[in-house]
């Protein structure tokens, strides 16, 4: 685009000339030229061209180049499709109670880990009640530090290399008017991290949820509170596309699910079955396939034929005692326990062909199902098997070292072991720093535990 008061020289091969665009006037010389055309070895005629036609036959010789420079910038700051972490990525989550609610569930952190088993992936959780891109949560009675140097220190001390931050929904509180100071606050926030090395992911604030909330947030109240979080999401989304950073909208599909499901207890924080549809919706937003999956088992007399991810180990005699294996490429999320009716299971095996009867399902010889060949040919979810024992493991153990590392950095006794009366009580810090002992230890068996361990199944009929 051609601005006024510029002055733009071209060089077009045999000839040249120049726009001078001055206010709202132009001024365009038209001098005479000598155009070669390669068809005729000739030198055309002496022209005198128009201004108008010349400004348009500039405009289009300039296009090309002008698209070519704005698809270059605009790819450059764009995010691979698919978000694939990297060997020994520590990845940081902060912001403010979107993220500290979930190291009771540890859905989140579930969610990545299960997706690369096969990857050396280290997490930290710093979230806080209450806290805005400034910190403002995290102070203490003495001042220095100030609250936001402690958001500093503590970002600093996790050595991130990939940061999900989680702000808006406490700013949003201010309106509009605080709307260029919340944006001042997360630029200065996502420079501290381009700092450090580590890369960034935004994530939308959350809507209130009004089916759910107390009676004295009205539905106006929540409708006004929810349209100044479009604002500040709205926001968030600019910012992330100006500095080439991943934008993940939560806003949207949490309140498209809650119309279905319950995902909060009092309207304004997530319960167990709103973090698990969190994790789904992270993981839609970093552009990984569904974790639903159907596996099919053919039984005809001709064969038994597998699909998917199923192997066949055995059929027996005539068909009917199946042995075979599923080879699952990540552990499933456990089903919340309030609402395991209404969440779609992730692993269906569906079998079909098979003679009119019961047949029961083993795993490594432990049997799991019971059904009859008709509840077998429409599928049964997969959710009492080996596999998911494991999720839960898992998940528990992730769970137990975030909450270690919860009390190391944020001790209850602050101010007695690292703050202004550390002279009574400071020797206590050793404690603390022996914490990660037992935090990396906890990390290892995390790494040992998060490949799925296929079972052997076999399914026989009930005589």
């Amino acid at each position: 685009m051609l601005y006024p008061s510029q002055l733009l020289f071209l060089e077009l091969k045999s000839f040249s000339y120049y726009i001078l665009l001055q206010d709202i006037d132009i001024f365009y010389p038209r001098p005479s030229f000598n155009i070669y055309n390669q068809h005729t070895d000739q030198y055309m005629i002496h022209k005198k061209v128009p201004p108008t036609f010349g400004y348009i036959f500039l405009w289009l010789l300039t296009l090309p180049t002008l698209l070519a420079v704005a698809q270059t910038s605009s790819s450059s700051k764009t995010e691979p499709a698919t978000f694939a972490p990297k060997h020994g990525e520590r990845v940081l989550f902060v912001g403010n109670s979107l993220f500290e609610n979930d190291l009771q569930h540890g859905y989140l952190e579930l969610a990545l880990t299960t997706r690369w088993p096969d990857r050396q992936i280290t997490f930290r959780n710093i979230g806080w009640s209450g806290d805005n891109v400034f910190g403002a949560a995290r102070g203490t009675i003495t001042n220095p530090p100030t609250p936001y140097d402690v958001l500093m220190e503590q970002i600093t001390k996790a050595q991130p290399t990939l940061v999900f931050v989680g702000y808006g929904g406490i700013e949003a509180e201010e309106g509009e008017e605080g709307l260029p100071r919340f944006t001042e606050g997360l630029n200065k926030l996502l420079d501290k991290i381009d700092q450090l090395g580590a890369k960034a992911v935004l994530l939308s604030p959350m809507p209130l949820f009004a089916a759910d909330s107390p009676e004295n947030l009205t539905r106006r109240n929540a409708a006004q509170r929810n349209a100044m979080l479009e604002l500040y999401t709205s926001a968030i989304a600019k910012t992330a596309s100006q500095r080439g950073n991943r934008f993940i909208d939560i806003y949207k599909p949490l309140r498209e699910i809650s119309q279905k499901v319950s995902v909060s207890d009092n309207g304004f924080h997530l319960n167990e079955t709103g973090y698990y549809h969190l994790a789904l919706v992270l993981e839609k937003g970093l552009g990984l396939a569904p974790r639903q999956e159907t596996v099919t088992i053919q039984v005809s007399k001709q064969g038994v034929t597998p699909s998917g991810t199923a192997r066949l180990i055995g059929a027996g005699t005539d068909n009917t005692d199946l042995k075979f294996t599923i080879d699952a490429p990540c552990l499933s999320l456990p089903l919340p326990a309030e609402s395991k009716a209404v969440v779609d299971p992730e692993r269906v095996l569906r079998i079909t062909g098979l003679k009119k009867g019961y047949y029961t399902l083993t795993a490594d010889g432990n049997q799991v199902y019971t059904a009859s060949d008709k509840q077998w040919a429409e599928g049964v979810a997969l959710t009492q098997v080996p596999l998911m024992t494991q999720a839960i493991q898992l998940r528990e153990m992730i769970r137990k070292k975030n909450e270690l590392y919860f009390h190391q950095y944020r001790p209850q006794n602050h101010t007695y072991i690292i703050g202004f009366r550390s002279y009574e009580q400071g020797r206590h810090v050793k404690t603390l720093e022996d914490l990660s002992f037992i935090i990396t230890w906890l990390e290892g068996q995390i790494a040992l535990r998060r490949m799925p361990k296929s079972p052997v199944y076999q399914l026989s009929q009930l005589k």
